[in-house]
């Protein structure tokens, strides 16, 4: 990691807090234009330093991500959403895509950071919602239960959206969310050739009921890709997820979560397949301390040599933040992926200096579903906190490879802000 770059990423720090706590303007509350129509303008932003250290290659970038546009609503609950989104590489000296593609943000000789500069049309949705449902048309943002499936991918700079029509619905204690999408808006921008949407027939469907204090969902996931290249990511996933906060004292909670799934080829896969999914969480959560423990197996197919994957989850979230493991490992050697996880986190109530003080520690052990293979350990840590409208983060990421990938360190210095 290039040392100057670093240090002038925290000198660059407080001097933004500063700015930030000068700033005045007032957050973009809805405003009332005509006889039950509100206008609600939207103005996002994320400046961020990242920092990868590999023993072949590092990186340093410094990328500046902003949104805006506007939700117009009606008192009958019809709204028309619109929204862009554009990032500015300020330090270029990383590589934006990990694959092969003619662009001049394609530079090998640094390492991936995988948020490119790019101006699109981040959002442009219709809306209908009651007590009863919704339904959304358009390009549209969407984050299903923990993301492991279907997300937005959040952390990059651009983010994933799908052209899609959706339908929510409760009848009775049940609750029914079904989504067709035809293209995922991928996060890698207009530099990206065919790798900028994925066209296709997608199928997301849930039904979920509340069971006393467990909130039980079966679910289904039905990929079927255009583009060649990506027919190995065609598959059906059936499962069922559930999650339950049980109180234990008047200061302590447990919480829990556990998913199974099951996954086969589909539609444009050429390859059988079957591969398991399993979850299991447990927090131990009090007002200012969190323990966290958990299990998370992407089974693999010895014999066809494939592995559960999941193309469309905010893969951020899961299997540590260094992002060995956005692809699940899959060869006729070796498979799949095994990630036993504990952390603690700790909210620091009472900094009037730093309010929402927060910081979290968490240690990964990474190994192979089959061939018997360690493929490494890591550990990550977080701090936050806000000013005023602002949230200052930090992040870090330490991966020490046994079998599978190499050592790397990576570091973020991130501020946000929402109007």
């Amino acid at each position: 990691m290039g040392n100057r770059k670093f240090v002038a990423a925290l000198a660059a720090l407080p001097l933004t807090m500063v700015g930030a706590q000068a700033a005045h303007a007032a957050p973009g509350d809805p405003v009332k234009f005509a006889d039950g129509l509100t206008f609600d303008p939207i103005i996002e932003g994320r400046l961020r330093y990242e920092g990868v250290d590999t023993p072949t290659v590092d990186a340093d970038a410094v990328t500046m991500r902003l949104r805006a546009g506007f939700e117009i609503k009606s008192k009958s609950g019809l709204s028309f959403l619109a929204e862009g989104e554009g990032t500015l590489g300020i330090d270029n000296s990383y590589n934006a895509f990990p694959f092969a593609v003619a662009s001049h943000q394609r530079r090998t000789q640094y390492a991936v950071v995988s948020d490119p500069e790019n101006i699109d049309l981040n959002r442009l949705q219709i809306a209908y919602r009651t007590k009863k449902g919704a339904i959304t048309i358009g390009r549209q943002r969407i984050n299903l239960d923990d993301q492991r499936f279907v997300g937005s991918v959040a952390w990059r700079q651009n983010e994933q959206t799908f052209d899609a029509v959706r339908g929510e619905a409760t009848l009775g204690p049940v609750s029914l969310d079904v989504t067709y999408a035809n293209a995922q808006r991928s996060i890698f921008g207009v530099d990206a050739g065919p790798r900028q949407s994925y066209g296709g027939d997608f199928v997301f469907a849930g039904a979920g009921m509340k069971l006393g204090p467990v909130n039980a969902k079966a679910f289904s996931y039905l990929l079927s890709y255009d583009e060649a290249f990506f027919f190995a990511n065609s598959s059906a996933s059936y499962g069922g997820r559930a999650t339950a906060s049980l109180p234990l004292t008047k200061a302590w909670k447990l919480n829990l979560a556990g998913s199974y799934a099951r996954q086969t080829d589909y539609g444009t896969n050429p390859v059988r397949y079957k591969a398991d999914y399993v979850a299991a969480e447990a927090a131990l959560a009090g007002k200012a301390l969190t323990v966290t423990a958990g299990y998370e197996l992407l089974g693999g197919d010895a014999k066809a040599g494939k592995s559960f994957q999941t193309p469309m989850a905010t893969l951020h979230k899961f299997n540590g933040f260094a992002d060995l493991f956005l692809t699940t490992p899959q060869t006729a050697a070796y498979g799949g992926l095994q990630d036993l996880y504990g952390g603690i986190a700790y909210k620091f109530d009472g900094v009037k200096a730093l309010p929402g003080l927060n910081a979290a520690v968490t240690y990964h052990q990474f190994d192979s579903d089959y061939g018997n293979l360690r493929y490494g350990t890591e550990w990550n840590a977080t701090l936050g906190f806000k000013v005023k409208r602002y949230l200052v983060s930090a992040k870090y990421a330490n991966y020490q490879a046994q079998g599978f990938g190499v050592d790397t360190k990576k570091l973020w210095l991130q501020i946000d802000f929402a109007y």
